[in-house]
C-alpha cells in the first residue's frame, strides 16, 4: 500500500483515503451487520480515525441501535446514503465498509466473528481464523497492530475528529 487506499460512496460525494495499512480486518456475521448491510455479513476495515483522510464530502454521523441497547454510529454520504465507516465504542477507531473502497479486493478479512449467526450457506475457508462470538485481540492482531493499538489508548484523548 503505497500511497493508501482510496474509496468512497456511490456518488462520489465522499471520497477517502486509508493513510496505513489496516490493523485487522473483520468479517462480520451478527445479525446488527445483517440488518445494518441487508446481506450475509460485512468486511470492516479497523483503522485509527486520524488515518481515514477524507478526500471530498462531509459524510454524516447516524446513531444506529444496536440489538444490545446500545448505539454504534455510521457515518454515511448525505446525498446517496451510502454507509461509509462505522464507530462502535472508541472514537479513535474507525471500521471502514470495505466495499467502499475503489479496489474492495485488495483487504481480506484476517478474521470471521460471530459466526453463531453465520448464514448457513456460507463456505468459511480453512485458512482464516473462526470465532462464534469475539476473539482475543493480543491473541490475533499482528505485533506491529498491538503496538499501533497501544500507542493509541496511550495517547491523550482529543475530541471527536468524525
Amino acid at each position: 500500500m503505497s500511497d493508501g487506499l482510496d474509496g468512497g460512496c456511490s456518488c462520489g460525494a465522499v471520497r477517502y483515503r486509508l493513510r496505513s495499512e489496516p490493523l485487522f480486518v473483520h468479517c462480520c456475521h451478527c445479525l446488527n451487520c445483517q440488518r445494518q448491510t441487508g446481506s450475509a455479513f460485512v468486511i470492516n476495515v479497523l483503522i485509527e480515525a486520524d488515518r481515514v483522510e477524507l478526500l471530498a464530502g462531509d459524510p454524516q454521523p447516524v446513531a444506529v441501535p444496536r440489538d444490545d441497547g446500545s448505539n454504534q454510529k455510521i457515518w454515511r454520504c448525505p446525498a446517496c446514503q451510502i454507509a461509509v465507516f462505522s464507530q462502535y465504542t472508541s472514537r479513535r477507531i474507525r471500521f471502514v465498509r470495505a466495499g467502499t473502497l475503489d479496489d474492495p479486493a485488495a483487504v481480506a478479512p484476517d478474521v470471521h466473528i460471530y459466526t453463531r449467526s453465520m448464514l448457513p450457506w456460507v463456505m468459511l475457508p480453512d485458512s482464516v481464523p473462526a470465532f462464534d462470538v469475539y476473539y482475543a485481540t493480543k491473541e490475533l492482531w499482528p505485533a506491529a497492530s498491538l503496538e499501533r493499538l497501544e500507542a493509541l489508548k496511550a495517547s491523550p484523548a482529543s475530541g471527536d475528529r468524525r
